[in-house]
């Protein structure tokens, strides 16, 4: 009698757990719908994408689409790990929350406090500024690429570390400004080893990992360790080829963790049921940055806190090499989405955006003159105004270049050296917004097709069309040719004058061509110094030029010699 008790109570049990199971599945609607998203890259001939959605306590969807590695034709799956990129940002951010906890830091404290090498640039630069994005520091990509290390060969943490500690200045301010600093995560990666004496691979192990019981996650210091079930990153050559996309980092803090869907389905659950650190931690994480005005940002620390239709929502995706990484949470919805993909030409955030739209309503229902805000489509009428706006603009606020195409009776922006190409979603006759990031949006001018306003939850921008490119002679190119020095980057560039083109010589690139616009702005292709602001003297004389160009600001290269 007892085993027959005992039987039905764990019957009971499992029928009740499947249940529960099954309550939580997808409807096969919807599980169609996500696959379609995927088609195109789902099969053995391209690389692809792991997806996960997790729902209260269980990763109620995962599925792996295309494959991991070409040459072996090994599928991707749930299990598969992938390189996360900037993705490994929140990780960063929450072994600094937790040493705060801890009573080990302060936020606001100075970071020469634990970081005695890093220049004494006269300004106090807090951890907070580092989490946030507004210390101000040059992005430490940007300055290797300048420096002619590239972006594909062997990168350690020593080799930033270095580079970082020339440091001569900085792009603004600390607190003035939010522009986006790889640079400071490796500064937290290096706060977090100067306090607790260990890696932060050890170190979030240990904090984070384990009591999560992430087996399959690490910072991954060492490019040459193997990795089992590594999904390997791609660029597509043409219909049916792929190439390699290389990367050799051996840095970490704001990138280099591997994980995998079934890994981060616990990390996701974390923000609600918390198990690493507590609710008080997540608080901290995700508290969104104030400038030193007092204008508030929906930059947090390594992750956006933001809103979509009226739920509170936590993101950030990722870029390295061709990986693209996008994870977001719903809090008060129990909720998240996962996209991982090593195939630089899937927008994760966009494919997270759109499964997003399929599995979450509106927290309160929209007025009826709102339902058409996501009309991509320009109306007739406005097409020749919109198509003036066509073309390139520069911000002096942000050193940072802008385009602006019109394709198929849409607008498409593309800022400084991105990949992407974003399709804008028309809201007004005068607004603009970024399809899958609507806070940010563009305010055209009716009286002007040379200027308009870019306005982030946190700050507004002022574009200007660059000037016209300018058709010089022989003569008045030759006095931009020379040879160029940066005393704090320690390289050296030429700009020379062949069959009537400028261009830009390093021993490290290919030779890249010079277009002026103006007498003064200097637009090239490289992603690394795009815009050089020339500098000159009283007398009018070229002295040197500035970088000033997406993360890098008024960075200085001196004229040594006319050529």
């Amino acid at each position: 009698m007892l085993k027959t008790l005992v039987f039905c109570l764990f019957l009971c049990l499992i029928l009740t757990a499947d249940t529960k199971l099954r309550a939580q599945a997808l409807p096969e609607s919807i599980v169609k719908k996500i696959n379609s998203l995927f088609r195109s890259w789902d099969n053995a001939q391209n690389p692809g994408c792991v997806v996960g959605i997790v729902r209260n306590d269980s990763l109620i969807f995962s599925k792996g689409y295309g494959m991991a590695n070409l040459e072996y034709a090994i599928p991707n799956s749930p299990e598969t790990v992938f390189h996360l990129a900037s993705v490994s940002k929140q990780f960063t951010a929450y072994a600094i929350v937790l040493l705060a906890q801890q009573g080990k830091l302060n936020l606001d404290d100075d970071i020469r406090k634990y970081l005695p090498w890093f220049p004494n640039l006269k300004q106090k630069i807090t951890i907070r500024n580092l989490l946030n994005h507004t210390s101000g520091i040059r992005d430490q990509w940007q300055l290797l690429g300048i420096s002619g290390t590239r972006i594909d060969d062997v990168i350690t943490q020593e080799h930033i570390i270095k580079i970082l500690s020339k440091q001569q200045a900085l792009n603004f301010n600390p607190g003035d400004k939010l522009i986006y600093s790889n640079s400071g995560y490796t500064l937290l990666a290096e706060i977090v080893k100067s306090i607790s004496g260990q890696s932060l691979r050890k170190f979030t192990d240990s904090a984070i990992f384990k009591p999560l019981g992430m087996t399959s996650t690490h910072f991954h210091d060492d490019y040459t360790e193997i990795e089992k079930n590594r999904a390997y990153s791609y660029d597509r050559k043409d219909n049916t080829r792929f190439s390699n996309s290389i990367l050799s980092y051996s840095t970490v803090g704001p990138t280099s963790l591997f994980s995998n869907i079934n890994d981060l389905a616990k990390w996701v659950m974390n923000f609600y049921d918390t198990k690493a650190g507590n609710q008080q931690s997540i608080l901290q994480l995700t508290q969104k940055a104030k400038l030193n005005d007092g204008t508030e940002l929906d930059y947090a620390a390594g992750i956006i806190a933001a809103n979509y239709k009226g739920w509170k929502q936590y993101k950030h995706d990722g870029a390295d090499a061709a990986y693209r990484t996008y994870i977001t949470v719903f809090p008060e919805l129990k909720t998240g989405i996962i996209v991982l993909s090593n195939l630089s030409e899937i927008y994760a955030q966009e494919k997270a955006g759109q499964i997003a739209d399929l599995l979450i309503a509106e927290k309160t229902a929209l007025p009826k003159a709102e339902e058409k805000k996501r009309d991509v489509k320009i109306p007739v009428a406005e097409l020749p105004f919109m198509a003036k706006q066509q073309g390139d603009y520069f911000s002096n606020e942000v050193n940072m270049t802008m385009s602006l195409t019109l394709k198929n009776d849409s607008l498409y922006q593309h800022m400084g050296t991105n990949t992407n190409d974003y399709l804008l979603t028309r809201e007004s006759k005068n607004t603009y917004s970024i399809f899958y990031v609507p806070s940010i949006k563009f305010n055209f001018n009716q009286q002007s097709d040379n200027d308009l306003t870019m306005n982030t939850p946190g700050d507004a921008y002022h574009f200007t069309r660059l000037p016209t490119k300018m058709q010089a002679d022989d003569k008045s190119l030759l006095e931009y040719t020379g040879i160029y020095y940066s005393p704090e980057l320690d390289c050296t560039y030429k700009i020379t004058l062949k069959d009537h083109q400028l261009y830009l010589i390093n021993s490290k690139y290919n030779d890249t061509k010079l277009t002026l616009f103006g007498p003064d702005h200097l637009l090239n292709d490289t992603w690394y110094m795009k815009h050089l602001l020339v500098t000159r003297n009283k007398a009018k004389k070229i002295t040197g030029f500035e970088v000033d160009s997406w993360r890098v600001m008024h960075l200085k290269f001196v004229k040594t010699k006319a050529l």
